[in-house]
Parts: C-alpha cells; structure tokens; sequence
C-alpha cells in the first residue's frame, strides 16, 4: 500500500470517530468519493489497524440505523421553508 493511502485511510479513520461523522461528510472534508472512503474503512482499515476499524463500525451502523431519521429531518426542513417563502 502507497504511503498516502496508509496516511489518508488513518486520517478518514481517526475523523469518523472523533467527529461521529458520516462517509458522506467523511468524503466532503478529504475531497474524495464515497466509494473511497467505504474501501479505506472496510477493507484497508482492518488490515491496518483493527481496533480502529472497529471503532470507525460502530459509528457507521450508529450513522445507517439513525439515516431515516436524517432524511424524514430534510425533508421535513425542506417543505417547512417552502411554505414560508
């Protein structure tokens, strides 16, 4: 593995937990895509660092039961400025 994937697969790592961030969010700060950043967590992470990969699996599965409850959010906000325009 390329040093800069070593590093950058750390970084991801390392902000998901301490931000409880999303893959989506995750992808926007490190300017690479969300399919990326699914690679780095799931298969390079584990190998690297399996502690830290366990950790970064518990707030993704926190992240994907909570997702339904991020959307109804939006999508409620989205018709609430609607009405008021």
């Amino acid at each position: 593995m390329q040093d800069y994937i070593y590093e950058r697969v750390l970084q991801i790592a390392a902000y998901i937990v301490e931000y409880k961030s999303t893959v989506r969010q995750a992808a926007n700060v490190f300017n690479v895509s969300k399919s990326t950043v699914h690679k780095d967590v799931a298969e390079r992470l584990p190998r690297i660092n399996p502690v830290l990969a366990r950790q970064v699996r518990r707030v993704l599965d926190i992240n994907k039961q909570e997702r339904h409850l991020r959307g109804g959010e939006a999508t409620r906000k989205k018709y609430k400025e609607e009405y008021i325009s």
